[in-house]
């Protein structure tokens, strides 16, 4: 017996984002996010009994993950709910969303809780062992830092894919320092009236437990180390790469943090939502993969294939959001789609309040559709790059229940 699988207005949340190291380093990723997912749900007034089904997103390995949604839901309070683990770096969040949706569209599920976290900050070190190695010696990895530097197909970094797609389309430096201090200024808009669009998902000021989770180690009043740029300081920096055209000022910075959003059946998203009069559709989902190196082309091909599926034009959507670890994912973006660059991404994107990787899609779908609310509905459209030259989609509307 198929369902509808809807978002109830309202039943979803992030944490604000830290620049790695900074004040949630000291966490470990999935039982903070249950610790926010239990006190998240309360506040909405939603039973952790109301879930049959839980999907966890992560893409950096923290101590017992093996245990994944059983370890996760057990700890939010639904000790008798099972599902899977998502890993695709940062489509992690699509991709978990997508799962949770094939699921109560199945029948197999009224409820699903999809939560997504990583901590970028202190990633492990890992050993591989190998007995034929010299004298036994096995490989060592430093997860985060190591694969942020090397995809494996090609021996290249994630900044040597931006490059050369900024090689291909004749993308300039300028170009892409006019995209960050836009960017910059849309999220200035979230931060208006004490930050009264983050505050619509988000718990602020916010409480960061201690490891214990028993007292307070510290209060954010939002997100933790936001750059804020200047024109003439973008100017003043050189490329990364000599001969480049990506510097510093143009790409974002790892983070940790969480998010979490509840995927249910339209009889059940009127109990659980905040304004059972507003609905939240998913129209359609979107997969591709670039040419290798290439990582930045592919969200317009996942774009294209979500649209594809909702029988909806980009002309149509009333909301463009992106992540975008590189402005040049804007900008080619803008180019392949025909979308106004400076249009796209309001209220800001992870180019400047951070990437944690798992949790950065799913904060983004959040902003999506508290974004198109503003607006009094519409559709709308996320889409995003992950590692190994692919991206995810998805198309979502905005309306009457």
């Amino acid at each position: 017996m198929s369902a509808e699988p809807v978002i109830p207005y309202g039943a979803y949340w992030s944490t604000p984002f830290a620049r790695w190291q900074g004040a949630l380093a000291h966490l470990h990723s999935v039982e903070f996010a249950a610790f926010v997912a239990r006190r998240e749900l309360a506040r909405r007034g939603i039973e952790p009994a109301a879930f049959d089904h839980g999907v966890l997103g992560l893409s950096v390995p923290q101590k017992h993950s093996f245990y994944g949604v059983p370890w996760l839901m057990g700890l939010v309070g639904a000790p008798a709910v099972g599902g899977p683990t998502m890993m695709q770096a940062c489509a992690t969040g699509v991709r978990s969303l997508l799962a949770a949706a094939q699921e109560v569209r199945s029948g197999l599920a009224r409820a699903s809780l999809v939560v997504t976290c990583d901590r970028t900050s202190n990633g492990p070190h890992l050993y591989y062992p190998n007995p034929r190695g010299p004298g036994g010696t096995g490989a060592a990895e430093d997860w985060v830092m190591d694969n942020f530097g090397c995809d494996p197909l090609g021996g290249h970094s994630m900044l040597a894919t931006a490059e050369n797609v900024a090689r291909k389309h004749g993308i300039t430096t300028a170009a892409q320092h006019e995209v960050v201090l836009r960017r910059e200024a849309q999220y200035a808009e979230a931060l208006a009236d004490d930050a009264a669009f983050l505050r619509r998902f988000m718990t602020l000021p916010f409480e960061v437990p201690a490891a214990g989770y028993k007292k307070t180690a510290a209060v954010l009043a939002g997100d933790e180390g936001v750059s804020r740029s200047t024109a003439e300081g973008l100017a003043a920096l050189k490329p990364v790469q000599p001969g480049g055209s990506v510097t510093y000022g143009a790409q974002t910075h790892p983070a940790d943090g969480n998010a979490g959003i509840v995927v249910t059946t339209r009889e059940r998203a009127r109990e659980l939502a905040r304004d059972p009069a507003i609905g939240v559709r998913l129209l359609g989902f979107g997969s591709a993969r670039a040419e290798l190196a290439h990582m930045p082309e592919a969200p317009a091909p996942a774009a294209a294939q979500a649209l594809a599926q909702a029988g909806l034009s980009i002309g149509e959507m009333a909301v463009v959001k992106t992540h975008n670890p590189f402005a040049v994912n804007d900008l080619v973006f803008a180019r392949l789609t025909g979308v106004d660059v400076a249009a796209m991404n309001p209220y800001g994107c992870s180019l400047v309040w951070g990437h944690p990787q798992a949790p950065m899609g799913t904060r983004a779908i959040i902003e999506l559709i508290e974004a198109l609310a503003q607006r009094g509905g519409g559709r709308g459209l996320f889409t995003g790059c992950a590692a190994g030259d692919t991206a995810m989609a998805v198309v979502l509307e905005v309306g009457p229940a």
